[in-house]
């Protein structure tokens, strides 16, 4: 498994941790390892998927995400 530091765009409240935290975990090979306003550390398989998909699913659901350097 590799890990991930995302900086996370839009989140401002316990229901946008809890849509990114759902979104996350609805991705095949992805485990949310910590979820908090602007930031989440994430696990995931990639042989599975990759940083690009995880960004990718997080900004379709509203939340533009990077992988932060050295991730």
């Amino acid at each position: 498994m590799a890990q991930a530091n995302l900086s996370i765009e839009g989140m401002s409240c316990g229901h946008c941790v809890a849509h990114v935290k759902k979104a996350l975990e609805g991705l095949p090979g992805v485990s949310a390892e910590s979820v908090e306003i602007g930031r989440a550390v994430v696990s995931y398989d990639p042989a599975t998927t990759d940083l690009p998909k995880i960004e990718e699913t997080l900004a379709d659901e509203g939340y533009p995400a990077q992988a932060a350097a050295g991730a």
